[in-house]
């Protein structure tokens, strides 16, 4: 098992080495808040799997920095994420309540710009390549984020495994590392946990005769 220093050098030397790919999907991420801002609403399937591959992409970078444990744990719950989304209706997705859109909103914001592991000597280049895609915890942040603002999407098989994720990640990253602010990513995945706690579990799929 490695240290805690070790780990935070890892998250570090991923965060600073694939620069591009942080900026590539703040572009992505600014076009989906400007499409939500003018009124897109993605069908609850659609929602479901595009709030996945964020996810994919952090697994793949664990895997490039040869962090197996990362690449397995986020990549299964990417995956399992995937294949709930998979059977949710194409209906679109609906607002969360009041309260849950503006912590999501709070989510997004914090992974979006999250202040950690750059090597820069200003704090302007966090608004367009701070690790979001490319490192756990702002990357669950804006997932859960989005997840809050549509009420979890409806579903509390696909919110509960996103939510089993971002509180592991935020405890382990604010506890075990000793990075504070991943206090925010848990009570995320808390404030998730509480807005979808009154969805009813799907009923099991009737066998084939």
């Amino acid at each position: 098992m490695p240290t805690a220093e070790q780990i935070l050098q890892d998250l570090a030397a991923i965060a600073n080495a694939a620069q591009p790919l942080a900026i590539a999907w703040h572009v992505v991420l600014a076009i989906a808040v400007v499409g939500l801002l003018a009124g897109w609403r993605p069908s609850r399937k659609l929602a479901g799997s595009l709030l996945a591959l964020p996810l994919f992409s952090v697994s793949v970078m664990a895997w490039a920095h040869e962090n197996p444990f990362n690449g397995i744990i986020i990549g299964a719950v990417a995956l399992a994420m995937l294949l709930l989304a998979g059977h949710l209706p194409v209906e679109p997705v609906s607002r969360g309540a009041g309260w849950a859109w503006g912590v999501g909103i709070v989510l997004v914001g914090f992974g979006w710009v999250y202040p950690h592991f750059l090597d820069s000597g200003t704090p302007w280049v966090y608004l367009y390549a701070a690790p979001f895609g490319l490192v756990p915890c702002p990357t669950f942040a804006v997932v859960t984020g989005f997840a809050l603002m549509a009420g979890g999407l409806g579903t509390r098989e696909w919110s509960g495994v996103l939510t089993g994720g971002g509180f592991f990640y935020g405890l382990f990253g604010a506890v075990l590392l000793g990075v504070g602010i991943d206090v925010v990513l848990l009570g995320g995945a808390i404030a998730l946990c509480a807005a979808t706690m009154h969805l009813r579990w799907a009923p099991s799929p009737e066998p084939e005769a």
